[in-house]
């Protein structure tokens, strides 16, 4: 599938209704106290950057966000990509995206929080595809058996 890659608000019904779809799918998988979504406000402030992936129709089938920290790092989140496209390699160009931007900002190391229970295959697949290996909990994340982590560094 051909898609576009784009930055793109956060605040407008589309993506707002990306960011629903995420939350339903997510939502059921583990606790509440163990998921940690940003909602489309978060998501518009100036320390992240959302990208937007649209099909030949010019419509959304995914979306993700890097969000940076001082000190050269910075977060890949709110991964999702519409049910439809998966497998069509849509999840892959959206993190190249945001890979190719955090190296444009001097990021040396790109993190990332998901899930690690059933459902979560297909995301433990593309970020270690991606390049990415499992690593211990950073920021303010609790170590908790529903969260994996993930890092690659970008030197």
């Amino acid at each position: 599938m051909a898609v576009t890659i784009a930055i793109e608000t956060p605040l407008t019904d589309e993506v707002r209704g990306l960011v629903k779809a995420l939350n339903a799918y997510l939502n059921p998988l583990s606790p509440p106290q163990f998921q940690f979504q940003m909602t489309v406000e978060q998501m518009a402030g100036e320390d992240t950057t959302v990208f937007i992936a649209r099909n030949e129709a010019g419509q959304p089938v995914g979306m993700g966000a890097l969000k940076t920290f001082g000190e050269g790092m910075a977060e890949v989140k709110r991964m999702y990509t519409l049910p439809q496209v998966r497998g069509q390699r849509v999840g892959v160009a959206l993190l190249e995206a945001i890979e190719t931007l955090a190296r444009q900002k001097g990021i040396k190391m790109l993190k990332l929080e998901t899930g690690n229970v059933a459902g979560f295959e297909p995301a433990w697949r593309l970020y270690e595809r991606g390049g990415f290996s499992r690593c211990g909990a950073f920021l303010d994340y609790p170590d908790s058996e529903y969260s994996a982590f993930y890092e690659k560094a970008l030197i």
